[in-house]
């Protein structure tokens, strides 16, 4: 039977056991995944999608959950149907990576860091299609041709680290197509992956389901993914299924509220085309909100000029050194009071090195920063920490970022006290202010950072650097560990701020539909170079460095019937930044385009 579900998931309750008693992970889910189609199961942190699908491969026990109720049929590959719910461990090891195969969310966990890539890749073949050594290598060659990784009999004599993130990704993906099995787990396989790696690793995980006829569950929060890759969508919210449908259906006719509020989070590419500056976006179910523009003013508050930073590579016998990470290479920009300007960029581009150096968190080799008239370069460690009341930083990582052993009031208050600003009551008068700021309620302030969701450290962090009134904020991926709602209410918080207190922001992010909302100017990095500087109207609508072009080619678009197909995107891949302690790099040169748009004409690699 041809028409018969590969997998159907049948009321479905998942229980973890704890201290306090049990608590339910999933209430109550029911649905199908049918051969060659795609399912995605969206909803945010908490809602229950991940256990659902370590449920189907039984890994749920060894996290401290049961199953306590449902079915779990799974279609075997020699006819049958087989309840997982209450099968052996015996034949789910049989199951496992030949009939079912899963993708996890981190692939340095996935990976072994003591076995070369070849082995771990072989293993699967060896133990379940009963190969020789030969045959499992030869196939395995094949598995990463078809990933697209250059090199491949290179890459099976490497080991994990060797690999950059997007790479490592794709042996995941090869060693859950190993064995060709009928289902595909796929659990945010793209989170932590920059947008051009993301855009080829869904067009690859749907080409390779559409030649090989694989079933794929895909878990994610992110809506534009699901536009992109979804036949069908199941939304599920603090552990029940509140939605399913077509995806067309779902993005141009949702019928549940949550999945209203969910899509009306999303910020999409293009939504800004027409306007000059940027404001909030409107959410679903908040009163009383302001959006009006955010113009800012003409007054230049930042100005780089030349900036460079390098590290040195040590190696040898005596640990000399032997070369140089081009980290950041003659960097310029200006940046105006109550502005916003953002650079985009690839990892390992020198953006968040950039937000650093600013800072001198890390030492610049050369270059001026002058902030309010002072070049913070040549500032000693006192004038640098009076300096530094006026520029903050906010961290991709707000819970590495946060002393885990402090209340949330002292981490907000010792800024203030650090400056001498404010004691007593006077302190915890500004610190309950700020909270109210950030909009977190004030019971909270006795919480420690564990007792908090990710969102809401990440307002703990931005009240923290708000505690000293600074002019200047330098956000590093503040929102790309987010949620989509919570992203959303965290963006708008930030403007607001920006609008009342005439903050200066400088936003380093990859996610350009973010950047497109928030921003004034936008600067495009590409290894240690600012490609493209412009207004954001002219950079987005009229890109005209071939990197910038490429990245918004691979922006996937919340939308099922803009999807993008594997022809569309053509990425070189990326030079090494490291050079030899003699090479003598060529100085930025631009071209202004428009008014205000420079492309840089230096050759940059691309």
């Amino acid at each position: 039977m041809l028409d018969q579900p590969i997998a159907q998931i049948k009321g479905l309750r998942v229980e973890f056991q704890t201290k306090d008693g049990p608590v339910v992970g999933v209430k109550d889910v029911s649905f199908d995944i049918n051969p060659g189609e795609t399912v995605c199961v969206v909803g945010e942190s908490g809602s229950g999608k991940s256990v659902s699908s370590l449920s189907l491969m039984r890994l749920v026990e060894f996290g401290g959950g049961e199953i306590a109720a449902g079915e779990l049929m799974f279609d075997r590959r020699e006819g049958g149907q087989i309840d997982l719910s209450n099968a052996g461990q015996d034949m789910m090891k049989e199951i496992r990576g030949d009939e079912i195969g899963m993708i996890f969310q981190e692939p340095m966990t996935a990976l072994n860091p003591v076995f070369t890539v070849g082995r771990q890749l072989t293993e699967g073949l060896r133990v379940h299609k009963n190969m020789n050594k030969k045959q499992a290598e030869e196939r395995a060659l094949e598995l990463l041709h078809q990933v697209r990784i250059p090199e491949p009999d290179r890459r099976m004599t490497q080991y994990p680290h060797e690999l950059s993130g997007g790479m490592r990704q794709r042996v995941v993906i090869a060693m859950a197509m190993a064995c060709e099995p009928r289902l595909l787990i796929a659990d945010e396989p793209t989170t932590a992956l920059d947008v051009t790696i993301q855009a080829e690793i869904l067009a690859l995980m749907d080409r390779l389901k559409r030649e090989t006829g694989t079933a794929v569950m895909f878990i994610t929060h992110d809506m534009a993914v699901v536009a992109q890759m979804a036949d069908r969508v199941v939304v599920m919210f603090r552990g029940n299924k509140v939605e399913e449908g077509p995806v067309e259906q779902i993005f141009e006719n949702p019928q549940h509220d949550y999945t209203k509020a969910l899509l009306a989070a999303v910020p999409k590419l293009g939504e800004m085309t027409g306007k000059a500056y940027p404001e909030p976006m409107k959410l679903m179910g908040v009163e009383g909100q302001k959006i009006e523009p955010i113009k800012g003013t003409e007054e230049v508050i930042l100005s780089v000029e030349n900036l460079t930073t390098r590290f040195d590579v040590k190696g040898g016998f005596l640990r000399r050194n032997v070369a140089q990470v081009h980290a950041v290479e003659d960097v310029s920009f200006k940046l105006n009071k109550g502005q916003t300007l953002s650079l985009v960029g690839e990892s390992g581009c020198g953006k968040s090195t950039t937000g650093r150096a600013i800072l001198r968190l890390v030492e610049p080799q050369s270059g001026k920063v002058l902030f309010d008239d002072c070049n913070v370069l040549d500032l000693n460690q006192n004038e640098l920490h009076k300096v530094r009341q006026d520029m903050q930083m906010i961290f991709q990582d707000p819970f590495a970022s946060l002393n885990p052993q402090m209340v949330l009031s002292e981490q907000v208050a010792e800024p203030m006290r650090n400056y001498g600003l404010a004691s007593g009551s006077e302190l915890q008068d500004r610190v309950a202010n700020l909270f109210d700021r950030v909009q977190l309620p004030r019971d909270f302030m006795r919480r420690y950072p564990h007792e908090m969701s990710g969102g809401q450290r990440q307002r703990i962090a931005i009240a923290r650097a708000l505690a000293l009134n600074p002019k200047l904020i330098i956000a590093d991926e503040a929102v790309s560990a987010l949620d989509v709602s919570v992203q959303a209410q965290v963006l708008n918080l930030m403007m607001e701020l920006q609008a009342d207190l005439g903050l200066s922001f400088l936003f380093i992010s990859h996610d350009m539909a973010v950047v497109e909302r928030v921003s004034h100017q936008v600067g495009v990095m590409y290894l240690g170079r600012i490609v493209e500087l412009g207004p954001r109207a002219r950079v987005f609508e009229n890109p005209q460095h071939a990197y910038t072009q490429s990245l918004m080619k691979a922006v996937p678009i919340a939308d099922p019937r803009q999807r993008k197909s594997e022809r569309d995107l053509n990425f070189k891949p990326i030079p090494s930044p490291i050079h030899g302690l003699d090479y003598k790099p060529e100085p930025s040169q631009y071209l202004e385009v428009e008014p205000g748009h420079f492309v840089l004409t230096t050759d940059s690699g691309y």
